[in-house]
């Protein structure tokens, strides 16, 4: 399974889902977050003006942002088309793999405890600390809690970071089950007065070590900024593709 095509599959799980011309469009059942609602073409599509318009209408009328994301040699065309349409390039950001035996040993922070969360108090712990460090308000609800717990089951992995004393949760991440050999970090968030500690890397690396314990052979995730990118490259993780964020 080629690396857009796992994507693609990831985006559509637990979602929604409406083909629009060669876009799969998908859509969250509980958030209108932008980050969580995104379309992704055909590998090798060339969209119509009409496609393009269709999918702008697809989420207008739920009342959210158009997006698209996908890698972007994959679908040059698509690019191109939702450009001329009015389109805006929200960022392009390097994807990063880390080959089995390339992920540095995940070394805990002084005062810092990583566990995997197993109750729905650690989960929402974990989730709370993730919305804050994305600066999302902080309303965790039951249905989130839910739909974390079932990534777990189905496979996924969570690391959730907290002070060793108090139990305050400090930050969270997870990475997906590993499905013909691959996976995708996400959501590596620290909070704020949590930060400049080393929680992300580790937490990073936590993950990234059990998904190839796991069997993963292409473990990847995307940074948000050069200073991510930095971190990532600290644990084991290369640049190896560009991906695209599109929005109207």
């Amino acid at each position: 399974m080629s690396l857009q095509s796992h994507m693609r599959r990831a985006a559509a799980a637990g979602r929604a889902t409406e083909q629009v011309g060669p876009f799969l469009a998908t859509f969250s059942p509980n958030s209108a977050n932008p980050y969580l609602n995104y379309a992704v073409p055909d590998d090798g599509s060339r969209p119509s003006p009409s496609d393009v318009d269709a999918l702008t209408h697809a989420y207008q009328r739920r009342d959210l942002l158009p997006r698209v994301e996908f890698l972007v040699d994959t679908a040059p065309a698509a690019e191109t088309a939702l450009l001329a349409a009015g389109w805006s390039v929200e960022r392009r950001i390097p994807l990063m793999l880390c080959p089995p035996g390339s992920a540095s040993a995940p070394t805990t922070p002084a005062g810092i405890e990583l566990v995997v969360p197993s109750g729905d108090d650690e989960v929402r712990g974990m989730l709370a600390a993730q919305f804050e460090a994305f600066e999302q308000a902080v309303d965790i609800s039951d249905a989130d809690v839910a739909t974390a717990r079932r990534r777990l089951e189905d496979g996924g992995f969570a690391v959730l970071a907290r002070d060793a004393v108090t139990g305050e949760a400090a930050g969270g991440g997870v990475a997906e089950a590993v499905v013909d050999g691959t996976s995708e970090v996400a959501g590596i968030g620290v909070r704020p007065g949590f930060r400049q500690r080393g929680i992300g890397s580790a937490m990073t690396a936590f993950l990234t070590v059990a998904a190839h314990d796991a069997g993963g052979r292409t473990v990847f995730l995307t940074p948000a900024g050069v200073p991510e990118q930095r971190l990532y490259a600290r644990v084991g993780y290369e640049a190896a593709g560009t991906m695209v964020h599109l929005s109207r």
